[in-house]
């Protein structure tokens, strides 16, 4: 296969697995919020967004993120002279980051699948901005190929994550007035 192609399909693969990421941790919200809920609607919530998130993390997520890996090795095989520039380090790290990232939301689809909610509404709402930042950082670095940018990029991700907790807060305000 040509190196457009398994580019193409790590492309696809990336959008795919992040709009699982970005999607299981939503569902963890109302997992958390239906657990808060009284019984009765408890019962009917809890049993449908425990489905929803099984299929999305199993059948969408989980996937995408072993094809990524799997056609982003391929990818570096046509170009393993990146592996010496600076650029492709960072990202390989952010790129780990990312399946760390992965890894503790299995966690925590582990627990709200066992009932158990550890962390608020508001704490999973930041850790779903965790992945946001992820992907500013990786698509830079990837697209730049510059760590001079980086550091520019790095100041940006500062900023965005400042207005996304600004965001965040005057949402939970909004929700509570």
């Amino acid at each position: 296969m040509g190196f457009e192609y398994v580019k193409a399909l790590h492309l696809i693969f990336i959008v795919t697995w992040f709009a699982g990421l970005f999607y299981i941790v939503r569902l963890f919200i109302y997992q958390t919020e239906a657990l808060e809920k009284p019984e009765q609607e408890r019962l009917i919530l809890k049993p449908q967004l425990d489905l929803m998130a099984r299929r999305l993390w199993y059948i969408i997520t989980w996937p995408s993120a072993v094809l990524t890996l799997i056609f982003g090795y391929w990818v570096l095989t046509y170009r393993w002279g990146y592996l010496q520039q600076e650029f492709m380090q960072a990202k390989l790290i952010f790129v780990l980051l990312l399946y760390v990232y992965h890894g503790y939301s299995q966690v925590l689809f582990n627990e709200l699948q066992a009932g158990k909610a550890r962390w608020s509404s508001t704490q999973l709402r930041l850790w779903n901005e965790l992945s946001t930042l992820l992907l500013f950082a990786i698509v830079f670095l990837i697209v730049l190929k510059n760590t001079l940018s980086m550091v520019w990029g790095m100041l940006g991700l500062v900023g965005l994550s400042l207005v996304l907790l600004l965001a965040i807060k005057l949402y939970k305000k909004y929700r509570t007035n």
